[in-house]
């Protein structure tokens, strides 16, 4: 499919070909979904919100529900206050959300809607019934990713909801970040283990995996409720989970309610999952318990068993800034050299970090920040690599090259485990190297020659 493109690389500056990453409103609907009784209702044209949930239910494999302002004509050159207005009324009186999160769109951006006046103005006039709460992030698709529409969101729920009694609990926030339903569960399995009391916002387990009982429900019982969103304020500590997605809901929770927080990578592989556990013991003054450190003897038997196979391989990864800086760490400790490196998001900070980690096996790794798909294709054929990682859109070129492919990260079309069983933790990193050495058995199962099969790799 892609034979077509060439080793030569072009300097391109305005335009991105198969880019690693979508827009902001596909982040603040999926945050919004972690939220119980919660509507994401996407304030733009009703095209938007029919790719965005289309997306979101490609990856997930479950039916997502969100409304529409429905611009049209009319509300693209005079504004979408009537529009809002009453999708509000509709949404209240049919869908009966506790919360309706507002987020909007390029169009509505471009326009320049005051949202929260459009907001205190529904209020006013009783559009919004007593006890229901709508708020609103700005994510406009012309700026950033997918990956700041979610932390916009999540610092949304920060600002319009988080209260302080000046009485400080022993109980936790943990922002988990851009991850599956699988691995929120994971994250708060491992907070239970250490025995620390938390609220994970936005939690999207048993929401975008609900068990299929014959019977739908448009609001599982899964989310964080309005209540313990509320009582964020009271927290002795916050921990956030990727920098890009959760700093920006920690750093305006300490600013009103005063909640120190921490900042940590996302737990995948060794290193990174160990600093969770260790925050989780020390801000719970507990200790780590037998049954975590018999599962991290259990991975690392694991990468001593298959270090022969991932010796010295060459890696070319692309995905989400929070993402890649774990994954490219765990490939360092397992004795793997990431080659090149793109995500779509900016950030040439987040470069420099990505080199100092690659450092001790490869000094010469090319990382791109706001790259594409395209690039790293064509610099692949000139530089061959033995393994491709990234989300779905990597299995073209993977195709092309004829390279292993383990898929991990957002969007992921055309696998189901993604959402099922998570990569972070030390569970999670035994199946990251089940999958990246099952690529590379797949591989020389399918191309050795009859005589050179062996039955034990």
């Amino acid at each position: 499919m892609l034979e077509g493109t060439t080793a030569e690389i072009r300097e391109r500056k305005a335009l991105r070909v198969n880019p690693a990453k979508t827009c902001q409103p596909i982040g603040a609907m999926y945050a919004a979904l972690g939220i119980n009784k919660c509507m994401p209702h996407s304030h733009g044209s009703q095209g938007c919100c029919a790719y965005h949930r289309s997306h979101l239910t490609r990856h997930y494999k479950e039916p997502i529900v969100a409304t529409t302002s429905s611009f049209t004509e009319g509300a693209s050159v005079f504004g979408g206050l009537a529009n809002l207005k009453t999708a509000l009324s509709n949404i209240f009186t049919i869908y009966q959300p506790d919360i309706v999160a507002v987020h909007t769109t390029c169009l509505s951006e471009v326009i320049g809607d005051d949202i929260p006046t459009i907001i205190k103005k529904s209020k006013v006039e009783g559009i919004i019934p007593e006890g229901k709460i709508v708020i609103h992030a700005n994510t406009p698709s012309f700026v950033g990713s997918h990956v700041t529409g979610f932390a916009n969101q999540c610092e949304a729920f920060v600002k319009y909801l988080a209260e302080s009694s000046e009485e400080t609990k022993n109980v936790m926030n943990l922002f988990p970040g851009w991850v599956e339903p699988a691995d929120m569960r994971e994250l708060k399995r491992l907070a239970s283990l250490v025995g620390v009391e938390f609220i994970m916002a936005p939690d999207t387990s048993d929401v975008l995996d609900s068990a299929m009982d014959g019977k739908y429900e448009m609001y599982p019982d899964g989310g964080t409720t309005v209540a313990d969103l509320k009582a964020m304020g009271d927290s002795f500590l916050t921990l956030a989970l990727g920098p890009l997605a959760s700093t920006p809901a920690a750093t305006t929770l300490e600013k009103k309610c005063n909640v120190p927080h921490k900042v940590l990578e996302l737990p995948i592989g060794v290193s990174a999952t160990d600093a969770y556990i260790d925050a989780l013991r020390l801000a719970g003054d507990t200790s780590v318990p037998k049954e975590l450190e018999r599962e991290r003897g259990r991975l690392i038997d694991m990468i001593s068993d298959m270090s022969q196979y991932l010796h010295k391989k060459k890696v070319a990864i692309f995905g989400d800034p929070d993402h890649i800086t774990s994954m490219v760490s765990f490939l360092v400790e397992i004795g793997m050299e990431p080659a090149i490196i793109v995500t779509g998001t900016p950030g040439k900070k987040w470069e420099a970090k990505i080199k100092e980690i690659c450092k001790p096996v490869n000094e010469d790794v090319v990382v791109h920040a706001f790259s594409d798909i395209h690039f790293l294709h064509q610099w692949v054929k000139a530089n061959p690599v033995d393994l491709l990682m990234g989300n779905t859109y990597g299995k073209f070129v993977a195709k092309s090259e004829n390279l292993p492919f383990v898929r991990f990260g957002f969007p992921i079309l055309d696998r189901v485990g993604h959402r099922a069983f998570p990569t972070l933790g030390y569970t999670g990193a035994m199946r990251l190297i089940e999958k990246i050495t099952d690529a590379f058995f797949d591989k020389r199962d399918r191309e050795d020659a009859d005589q050179d099969i062996e039955l034990v790799l």
